[in-house]
């Protein structure tokens, strides 16, 4: 009960008392000049449960009235609560959908890690069996650098003894790669495929010096390919140079390859054994020093190189390597 329904019981009360004081007064000067009457103590007694009645109503007034302001606070408390347990349920769900999903990755997790795991997991023998795959794979891949090694020594000694026999010759060999270059002009008439006589004579002097040196003992192991490629100009289509460029290759081949034009018999069983002839068309030109401008004359060339087996034992090294990756202890199957 508050401050406010107090006052207004005690101003009640004191209003009840001052009329219980007047009517005591009013029956006292009646007793001094009347005679006692039941009647008017009657009408007293009934004034003063008046009175009383109008205290009880006042009082049950007044707890009524803080009844209804606490039940109005403690509703608007209530509905206060309510929306805080809304807003807790919604937070709730929220969570508990967080959690689900969380649930659900975590098992998608541990599936991933059990496949990774049983698909890195090796026996004992396969670990043994994967050890000495790799320790044989080491041997060949120890024995193939040698052989590497040599190769470039080869590659070395070949073109340095090229360049010797052809010291006195107004042939030049390339020293990056050895080869040699016939220029198409002095080979063959222009837009022709067909060898001229003082070509021939040329062929028959050149070739056998460069077969020599290939076709030693100590290099034969070594030489994987000889090539013949022809090369054109850019005068013309590109499919007409492929087709000419192609048969000038094929001439010289077919010269060459004649026992009867300066080789045995048996070097051109090991020359045909060992040959490729290439045509390029224009897709390879040759510019003029220092400038963009093609050569026509130098471009139009018949070249004659070689390929050591170098390219054949890098390939091998890659496939080693690879396999003792793929071997590995512990790596994916």
């Amino acid at each position: 009960m508050n401050k406010n329904a107090y006052s207004t019981i005690d101003l009640s009360a004191r209003s009840s008392a001052q009329m219980g004081i007047k009517m005591t007064k009013r029956h006292r000067k009646r007793g001094t000049f009347e005679e006692p009457s039941y009647w008017q103590s009657y009408s007293d007694m009934m004034a003063a449960l008046l009175l009383i009645f109008i205290l009880i109503i006042a009082i049950t007034l007044a707890i009524y009235k803080q009844k209804t302001t606490d039940l109005e606070q403690t509703q608007s408390e209530l509905n206060a609560a309510k929306q805080t347990l809304e807003a807790a349920k919604i937070d709730l769900d929220n969570y508990r959908s967080e959690i689900e999903s969380s649930r659900h990755d975590l098992e998608d997790s541990l599936l991933k890690l059990q496949d990774a795991y049983d698909a890195a997991a090796l026996t004992q023998e396969q670990l043994a069996a994967a050890y000495l795959e790799i320790d044989v794979a080491r041997g060949e891949l120890e024995s193939t650098r040698s052989q590497l090694q040599d190769i470039v020594g080869v590659r070395t000694d070949i073109i340095g003894q090229l360049q010797s026999r052809f010291n006195n010759s107004s042939m030049e060999v390339d020293p990056q790669t050895g080869s040699i270059s016939f220029s198409s002009d002095v080979l063959f008439k222009y837009g022709s495929a067909n060898l001229t006589d003082a070509s021939k004579a040329t062929l028959t002097e050149i070739i056998p010096m460069y077969l020599d040196v290939l076709l030693q003992d100590q290099f034969r192991d070594y030489i994987a390919e000889i090539i013949i490629e022809g090369h054109t100009d850019t005068d013309g289509s590109y499919q007409h140079n492929m087709n000419l460029s192609s048969d000038r290759a094929s001439s010289v081949a077919r010269y060459i390859l004649n026992p009867a034009n300066g080789l045995s018999e048996a070097k051109v069983a090991q020359l045909q054994s060992l040959l490729t002839v290439n045509g390029r068309s224009y897709s390879s030109p040759i510019y003029v020093a220092g400038t963009d401008e093609i050569d026509m004359a130098a471009s139009r060339r018949v070249e004659i190189k070689f390929r050591l087996k170098e390219d054949e034992l890098i390939r091998k090294i890659a496939e080693i390597l690879s396999q003792q990756t793929d071997t590995a202890p512990g790596s994916a199957p």
